[in-house]
C-alpha cells in the first residue's frame, strides 16, 4: 500500500512538471516570439541600457508581468523535482544495498557488522549524502529563482510606473542587477550544480542499477550542467543584459531534461 501510495504521488508530480516542462520549452518562447519582440522587448534588454528597459516596462507593463508569471508558475510546479528525483535515486541504491546484504550475510557475518551501519554498507551513505546535497541544492536553486523572480518583479514593475523622464538612479541600477544576478546567475548555477551531482549519481552505477531511459537521462543531467553554469557565468559578468547568450538554451535544454523525468514518473507502474 505504502508503495502504491509513493507511486501515485510520483505520478502526480510528474503530471505537474509536465505542465512546467511544455511552459518553458513552448508556451514561453512563444510568448516572447509573438508578444514581446514584435513590441520591441528583446531590443531594449539586449542593449544594456536601464532607461529604455524601464520604458518599455512602464508602457507594455501587463506584457511584462504576464512573461514573468509564466516562468515565476514554471518553477513553481518545479519545487518537488529535486526531492522527487532523490527519492527515486535513494530507492533504488537501498534496493542494490538489500540485494547485496542478502547475498554476503550467509558468507561474511563478522565483516558485515564491522562495515554496515544499521543494516547498511558503510559506502551507501556517501552516495546518499550525494543525493542529499543535489536534492537540497535544487530546492534551495528553485527557492531563490522564485524569490528573485517576485521580488525583482515588483521592484522593477513599481519602479518603472514611477519613472520619470529618462534619467535612472544609480541605486535603481544597482537593485535591478542584483535581482537579475540572483536568479539568473546565483539560482541558476545552483541548479547546475545539482543537476550535475543528480546525473552522476545515477550514472555512477550504471546499467547494473538503472534501466537504459534512466541512465541516458542521469548523463543528460551531466549536459544539462554545462550550458546552466555556463549561462550563470554570463549573467554574472554582464547582469545588465539580463541573460547571457546561453540563458534560452540552457533553460531549454533543462526543460526538455524535466519533461524527459515527468514522462518517465508519469509512466511509472507497481510491480505486481
Amino acid at each position: 500500500m505504502k508503495k502504491r501510495n509513493l507511486l501515485s504521488r510520483l505520478r502526480t508530480n510528474g503530471w505537474l512538471y509536465l505542465v512546467s516542462a511544455l511552459i518553458l520549452l513552448l508556451l514561453t518562447p512563444l510568448y516572447q516570439l509573438l508578444v514581446l519582440n514584435p513590441a520591441g522587448f528583446d531590443d531594449t534588454r539586449l542593449v544594456g541600457r536601464m532607461d529604455a528597459y524601464f520604458l518599455w516596462i512602464q508602457q507594455h507593463t501587463l506584457h511584462f508581468l504576464i512573461y514573468r508569471g509564466l516562468l515565476f508558475l514554471a518553477f513553481a510546479l518545479l519545487f518537488t523535482f529535486p526531492y522527487s528525483l532523490y527519492r527515486i535515486i535513494v530507492a533504488q541504491e537501498l534496493m542494490r544495498q538489500l540485494e547485496e546484504g542478502e547475498e554476503q550475510e550467509s558468507e561474511k557475518p563478522q565483516e558485515e557488522d564491522e562495515h554496515q551501519a544499521e543494516g547498511m554498507p558503510s559506502f551507501a551513505w556517501r552516495g546518499k549524502g550525494f543525493a542529499v546535497l543535489a536534492a537540497w541544492l535544487g530546492t534551495i536553486g528553485i527557492l531563490i529563482f522564485l524569490l528573485g523572480t517576485l521580488i525583482g518583479t515588483i521592484y522593477v514593475t513599481l519602479t518603472a510606473q514611477n519613472l520619470h523622464g529618462s534619467t535612472i538612479a544609480e541605486g535603481t541600477i544597482q537593485f535591478t542587477n542584483i535581482f537579475t544576478i540572483t536568479t539568473n546567475a546565483v539560482a541558476i548555477g545552483i541548479l547546475a550544480l545539482s543537476s550535475l551531482f543528480f546525473g552522476a549519481m545515477i550514472a555512477r552505477s550504471g546499467r547494473t542499477l538503472w534501466p537504459t531511459s534512466w541512465l541516458l537521462f542521469g548523463y543528460c543531467g551531466l549536459a544539462v550542467s554545462a550550458p546552466l553554469s555556463g549561462s550563470a557565468v554570463g549573467v554574472a559578468c554582464s547582469p545588465a543584459t539580463g541573460q547571457s547568450p546561453l540563458t534560452t538554451y540552457a533553460i531549454l535544454f533543462f526543460a526538455a531534461w524535466i519533461l524527459w523525468f515527468s514522462i518517465m514518473l508519469v509512466r511509472l507502474r507497481a510491480e505486481e
